[in-house]
Order: C-alpha cells, then sequence, then structure tokens
C-alpha cells in the first residue's frame, strides 16, 4: 500500500464517536479524568514564575576600560562607579534623616526582656535622643568634627545606634569597641585614637575601663556613659582615677537643657573608624568615610532594586556585632527604608526564641550559624526514610531554585520544611551571609528549605563591608557574585603560587567608592594594603568564572613553604577537611624544616556519635576523641576527601590529632569575624604538634 494510500485510510474520530466512548466509561474512571483536569489547570494556574534577573546571568560583570584586567558589575551603565542611591542620601546622618521622613514616625529600634514582646521606639524619638546625646557631648567640649572621637563599647541594643547617630547628628566619629578584642587590644585603641569618652551598656565594662586607668595604661580617658543603672561606689571609683561616671539618661537630660541645632557632616567626612581584630599584632584602625559607607549599602540597593527592595513593613532582628562594618551596612540600608530593627537579648541561646517573637523579614547570617542550622535539620533525620524524605524534597526544591524559582508554598514546603521556617518566625523574606566562607552544600540546601532570597557576599572591613554579592536569580553556590556597582575588581599574579592573571587567577583587588581612606595613624600597614594607584589589596585569592562571577580559591597571606621547598596554603586544605561529617573544625599546620602536614581536627559535638557507630565505634565524645583507632578512620575519611578534591600529595596530612574543645573566640583561637589566629594556635598546639612530628619520623 502507498503512503498516500494509508493515510486515506485513517479515519479521523468525529466528535459524535468521542461522545459515544466517553458514555461507556464506568463514572470512577470519568471522575479521575476530571480530577486530573482539574489539579493540572490548578497546577498552570498557580505556578509560581521565575523572579526577572536584573542582567544577563551568563555575563554578570565586564572589563572595565582603561584598567588592565578589572572587571565592574553589568548593573551600571557605564565604567562610573555609584557612590549613592537617593540624592538627598549622601551620609549616614541622611539615611536616617530618609527613613524619619518615610516612616511617617513609624516604630523604629525594638528591644525585649526574657518572655516579654518586643517594646518598640519611634522614629522621632531616636532622632531627638540623638541630639541631646550629641548636644551634651557639645556642650562639654567635644567638637564637631570628623577628628573627634568617641568610643563605643556596648552590645547590640538601641543605645548603640542612638549613640553612633548622636555621634553623626555632630560630625563626630564613632570608635566601637568590643571585649571579645581583650583587655590590651581596648587599651592600644582607646590611645591610639586618643579617646577622652566612652559609650558602656554594663557596669562590667566600665570597670574593665577603670582598671586601665588605674594602672595608668590610658591616662586620656575623662567620661565613662552607663547605658545600664549602676551603684554608687562605681562613680566613687571613677573619681579617685579622675573618671567621671555618667548615666546615658542624665548626659541626654543635659543635652535637653542646652539643645544646639545639629551640625551634620560632609560626604567626604570620617564617620567611623573600625578596628580590625586580625590575625597576629595589634588591631588595625580602618578609616571610612560617609561616602564609603553610602556607597557600599547603595550597591546593594542597585543589585536587588527590582526584587528585594525594602519597605517601611520590613523588620531586621539584629544579632551580628555592630562593632564590625557588615551589620552596620545591613543596618543603614533597613534604616534608610523606615523599616524596624529588633536586637535579640544580648544572648545568642535565646537567638531562637527572639526570631519567633520578632518574626523577622530580613536575616543576616553568618556561616557559623548556617552550618548548625543544617546540621541540626539532619541531625533530626534520625532514620533512613526522614532522612531520604529530607534530601528527595530538597532536590525537587532545588531544580526549582534553578528555574529562578523561590517560595514557601509548595508541597515540599508544607510537608517537610515549614517547622524549619517557622522556627525563624516564620516570615523571612530576605537573608545575606558574610564574613566567612560558606559551603556550597549547606548554602544550597538553605536556600531550598528557607525559601527566601539568600545572598552571599564578599568583601572586609577595609572595603567597607562588601565588594562583591550574589545577584538576584542566580542561586547557584560556589562563588561570591559579581562585582558590587560601588566597585572594580581585579586580579593580579601571585607568581609564588602559580596564580597568574592572564590565567584568571589571582589576588583579589578592589578599588571603588567603598574602599577605606587608611590605618589609623600607621602610614606603613596603609602602604601594604593601599597601592600608589588606590588599589586595594585583600590578600585572598581568586578567580573569574565563565559567567563573570568571582570564586574565592585560597589565601596568600597564610602560606608557607615546606623543607622539600613546596608551598602551602592551610585554609585552602582545612575548608576541603571540614566537608567531612564527623569534623567541625582543622588546624592545619606545617613547617619549613618538616616535609609532611599535621593537624589538630575538633569532632563536631553533633554528628560525630552517630557518624561514629556507623563505623561500628559505641563510646561517648570525649573517650571517641582519645581513641587512637577512632582517630585513624577520622584521617582515612580527611585524606580521601583530600584526594577526591584534587589536594596534591604533599597537600595530605600526614597525622592528626583529634581535641575535644572547640575553638572559640573566648579560648583565644577565633578572631572576633571567626578567622582562625593561627599563631595562637600554633602556640596552644605546641605540644601535640611536636608529638605528631616525632611519632611520623621518617
Amino acid at each position: 500500500m502507498q503512503a498516500h494510500e494509508i493515510f486515506k485510510s485513517i479515519r479521523i474520530p468525529e466528535l459524535g464517536d468521542v461522545r459515544q466512548y466517553v458514555r461507556t466509561l464506568p463514572t470512577n474512571t470519568l471522575m479521575g479524568f476530571g480530577a486530573f483536569a482539574a489539579l493540572t489547570t490548578y497546577w498552570y494556574a498557580t505556578r509560581p514564575k521565575a523572579l526577572k534577573p536584573p542582567c544577563d546571568l551568563a555575563m554578570q560583570s565586564v572589563e572595565v576600560k582603561g584598567h588592565e584586567n578589572a572587571r565592574r558589575s553589568t548593573m551600571l551603565d557605564n565604567d562610573e562607579v555609584i557612590t549613592y542611591y537617593y540624592d538627598d542620601v549622601r551620609t549616614v546622618y541622611e539615611v536616617f534623616q530618609r527613613g524619619l521622613r518615610v516612616s511617617n514616625n513609624g516604630p523604629c529600634l525594638g528591644h525585649r526582656k526574657p518572655n516579654q514582646p518586643y517594646q518598640w521606639i519611634s522614629y522621632k524619638e531616636v532622632s531627638d535622643r540623638a541630639e541631646y546625646l550629641g548636644s551634651a557631648l557639645l556642650h562639654r567640649g567635644c567638637k564637631p568634627s570628623s577628628e573627634q572621637f568617641i568610643g563605643i563599647f556596648a552590645q547590640n541594643r538601641p543605645e548603640w545606634i542612638i549613640t553612633e547617630l548622636g555621634c553623626y547628628t555632630y560630625s563626630m566619629v564613632a570608635v566601637p569597641l568590643y571585649d571579645t578584642l581583650g583587655a590590651e587590644a581596648i587599651t592600644y585603641i582607646i590611645n591610639k585614637a586618643e579617646i577622652s569618652l566612652v559609650f558602656c551598656d554594663n557596669t562590667e565594662k566600665a570597670k574593665l575601663l577603670l582598671g586601665n586607668v588605674e594602672k595608668g595604661d590610658t591616662p586620656g580617658l575623662r567620661t565613662v556613659v552607663l547605658m545600664d543603672p549602676f551603684e554608687e561606689d562605681l562613680v566613687e571609683r571613677g573619681k579617685k582615677c579622675g573618671v567621671e561616671i555618667i548615666s546615658l539618661r542624665d548626659l541626654e537630660e543635659e543635652g535637653r537643657s542646652h539643645h544646639e541645632k545639629p551640625k551634620p557632616p560632609n560626604p567626604e567626612d570620617l564617620a567611623v573608624v573600625c578596628f580590625t581584630s586580625g590575625t597576629t599584632g595589634n588591631p588595625k584602625g580602618a578609616m571610612l568615610t560617609h561616602k564609603n559607607i553610602v556607597s557600599n549599602s547603595a550597591a546593594f540597593l542597585k543589585v536587588t532594586e527590582d526584587l528585594a527592595f525594602p519597605s517601611t513593613q520590613d523588620v531586621l532582628i539584629s544579632f551580628l556585632p555592630l562593632a564590625h562594618m557588615f551589620e552596620r551596612v545591613v543596618e543603614c540600608v533597613v534604616l534608610c527604608h523606615g523599616a524596624r530593627i529588633g536586637f535579640f537579648q544580648g544572648d545568642i541561646r535565646l537567638l531562637m526564641d527572639d526570631l519567633k517573637v520578632l518574626q523577622p523579614t530580613i536575616f543576616p547570617v553568618v556561616p557559623r550559624l548556617l552550618n548548625r542550622m543544617f546540621d541540626r535539620i539532619f541531625g533530626q533525620a534520625n532514620t533512613t526514610l526522614k532522612r531520604w524524605l529530607l534530601e528527595f524534597a530538597s532536590k525537587r526544591k532545588e531544580a526549582e531554585l534553578r528555574s529562578g524559582i523561590i517560595r514557601k508554598d509548595s508541597l515540599w514546603d508544607k510537608l517537610i520544611f515549614q517547622k524549619v521556617q517557622d522556627s525563624l518566625g516564620g516570615r523571612v523574606r530576605l537573608m545575606i551571609t558574610g564574613a566567612a566562607p560558606v559551603s556550597p552544600t549547606v548554602l544550597t540546601f538553605l536556600r531550598a528549605a528557607l525559601g527566601c532570597q539568600f545572598y552571599e557576599g564578599y568583601g572586609q572591613t577595609e572595603c567597607t563591608a562588601g565588594c562583591s554579592l550574589t545577584v538576584p536569580g542566580d542561586w547557584t553556590a560556589g562563588h561570591v557574585g559579581a562585582p558590587m556597582p560601588c566597585n572594580y575588581v581585579k586580579l593580579v599574579d601571585v607568581d609564588e603560587m602559580n596564580y597568574f592573571a592572564a590565567k584568571g587567577e589571582g589576588e583579589v583587588c578592589v578599588k571603588g567608592s567603598n574602599v577605606f581612606q587608611g590605618y589609623l595613624k600607621d602610614d606603613e600597614k596603609t602602604a601594604e594594603a593601599l597601592d600608589k594607584d588606590g588599589w586595594l589589596h585583600t590578600g585572598d585569592i581568586g578567580k573569574w568564572l565563565p559567567n563573570g562571577t568571582l570564586k574565592i580559591i585560597d589565601r596568600k597571606k597564610h602560606i608557607f613553604k615546606l623543607a622539600q621547598g613546596e608551598y602551602i596554603a592551610p585554609e585552602k586544605i582545612e575548608n576541603i577537611y571540614t566537608r567531612s561529617e564527623a569534623v567541625v573544625q582543622v588546624f592545619v599546620h606545617g613547617e619549613s624544616l618538616q616535609a609532611f602536614l599535621v593537624a589538630i581536627v575538633v569532632p563536631d559535638p553533633d554528628n560525630v556519635i552517630n557518624w561514629a557507630k556507623k563505623k561500628k565505634f559505641n563510646f561517648s565524645y570525649e573517650e571517641l576523641c582519645k581513641n587512637k583507632d577512632f582517630k585513624n578512620v577520622v584521617l582515612e575519611d580527611l585524606l580521601k576527601l583530600g584526594k577526591e578534591a584534587g589536594l596534591k600529595t604533599f597537600e595530605q596530612v600526614k597525622d592528626i590529632a583529634l581535641h575535644p574543645e572547640m575553638f572559640s573566640i573566648q579560648n583565644g583561637l577565633l578572631t572576633p569575624t571567626l578567622k582562625a589566629k593561627r599563631p595562637e594556635l600554633r602556640k596552644y598546639f605546641q605540644a601535640q604538634i611536636e608529638e605528631l612530628y616525632a611519632n611520623n619520623k621518617v
């Protein structure tokens, strides 16, 4: 039969035939068809639409003309970086004035006592109290000048913001202090910045300051202003060493009686001297102007303007230290738009309770908290079925993420993830992480589980806070986004580590309106950080990905040579090893007189016991840390991860020691930004390191 005859023989059913066929179907079948059709229609009607990215995700940065190897955000119309977002907001003082206006004097700063609701202070009250404080400082002889430094030594609370705003209202400079720096560092900062007046939150900090004065360590300190109530004996102790102790409320009353009109700063004026803890030596005072801070905030707004813009309805939970610029920039963005800031109670153990009561919409975090959340979620999936369901649900939502869809109302949210979302208050719509690297596995899972826009940024105090940021719509992990619109980024050769800009690798350098002015009274350190052309050298090694995003792959400063002349970057190895389920922290150590590496490993208290049971070790946490056979099993797991990640043989550790106590700020082994203090770690574990080398002599 010919082809055309075959087609002629095919009979197309007529409408009557279809009706006749449908009549012959059982009722149950018809109901099934109807239900399927209804569900399909509902799915198409309610299926969420993907967020439209603000730029081509395949080309998130482009080269800058006239700057070799430098790249900029494609969100800029030309090669000029932005310095502000709103015409009338060029200083941090004006940030708050805009918030005051657009909020219509709505609630601004919130605090709570245990088991109580949040109490709110209005924008107008914050503004008035800041003016009273600033007026009192002027009345006491402080100058409305960018050379007038005022210390703030307190945990996050409303009075912190009020005090800072009081400084800015009269062109003074805020200098944050924080106790995790240690008493010696605080003494160093007070003297270096010539601070005569410090605002404190409690009597313990006031006593620490008085102790320094009594020993003759800080002779220039003359006034301590206390936010909390205090006893008369503290006042008497202060008098004996020539320091006036006054309450914040009394100082405000003094300013109310001697009120002066605001004397606002200019954009180029100094706003804050932020002392960075560093991993060695004395802290360095990064000098940041109002322009630096406003431009960094403006760049965040530019990147997120179409999708995550804050409004007066937003609420931020403030628990990351205000002494660091990451939190300060986020709070600037929030205050500029008349939104609210709710402070945690001051105890990180009560944070989950604060989240449930406050129900924030904006939640800045650090990787350490994300790792804990991730571990807790998987720790609760304590059966094979629960774990399979959790992983299956996360994979389904990750597939939506890859399509640009973010939501909290899917079937998987209702069945699996709602409890997690509710634990954060149930309303979080925007999260941002920075300060340290975050595992791609952890970030991708939490993006799916929490169903909110989740940004990752990269930067340092010297570029105010951020110099690169995830672009909305690009929810892939393993990179730190594209250059922010306030700066350029370029990579420069690091010959000794075989990183070359021509291959798209090298030290990350930053130039723009967010780059700091240098270190306070330290030309030598300033020259190390800023080159003659104004480029900030970060010490991090980056790599450009094909889509124009930046990936941090190494660290320049912490490299050393082994005896055979091979360069080692220990942080790269540590980041690989901490992917082990059994491990929470790793310190890799090597010496120029030794041919191999060793490491101190802290097993993960939340995961290691279950992990050990699978390996036939049924012991307590402390017993596992002392068990030699278990140590060898952990070492085997680390070496396997290292091999999979492509570590060279000389980059793998030869032996490890298990340690039961985590490295922390409190025991002096981490900086306040949770970076390893390598000299302190080396000294602390000297005995174990020597034993490891002695036991492994060739």
